[in-house]
């Protein structure tokens, strides 16, 4: 058998792919554990794979147990990709704060890149409460430099008397205004 530069054999470069991928999916699985310090050091080990655990992760976002998706929330918030803006989209309207509230956070943690996509999800779905309170959560902390004066009048309208009502012209403006910079 052949060796690579780093001593392993060729024929287990496959296979090391694979215990990855058997790695993280165990990984995955023990987000679900009843000891928190077995969850935490799975989180711990998610984060540092990042891109490799990033689809594994989102797709557990929507797992039924409540300590799964908050897991899964925390370590997307932390890895901060843009290919997780999506779903942590779909989070801010979790049945659970705590994993909405992660899911804001991990939308913050990627900054201008989000800004598009929860302007997108306020013009389509103003109508949802939890949704308008988390992406309040991140607009405000985004809320710095040039881009204040175009977030400004959506923050105005989801802390107005009729969200629902305002929020969805407010957003669109503004995207109209972001398209039109860029």
């Amino acid at each position: 058998m052949t060796k690579t530069q780093n001593n392993t054999p060729k024929g287990n470069v496959v296979s090391d792919n694979k215990a990855t991928k058997a790695t993280i999916k165990s990984l995955i699985a023990d987000l679900a554990s009843e000891d928190g310090v077995v969850r935490v050091k799975a989180r711990q080990q998610l984060v540092a794979y990042k891109k490799r655990s990033l689809a594994p992760l989102i797709r557990t976002l929507s797992d039924e147990n409540d300590w799964v998706r908050w897991e899964a929330a925390k370590a997307l918030s932390q890895i901060g990709n843009n290919r997780a803006i999506k779903a942590l989209l779909e989070a801010l309207s979790d049945e659970k704060f705590e994993v909405r509230w992660l899911a804001a956070e991990g939308l913050i943690r990627i900054g201008r890149k989000a800004i598009v996509p929860l302007l997108e999800a306020l013009v389509k779905h103003s109508d949802s409460y939890w949704l308008r309170e988390g992406i309040h959560h991140v607009l405000h902390d985004m809320n710095t430099g040039k881009i204040t004066e175009v977030l400004r009048p959506v923050l105005v309208a989801l802390e107005g008397p009729t969200p629902s009502l305002e929020v969805p012209l407010a957003a669109q403006i503004a995207l109209d205004a972001l398209i039109k910079k860029d």
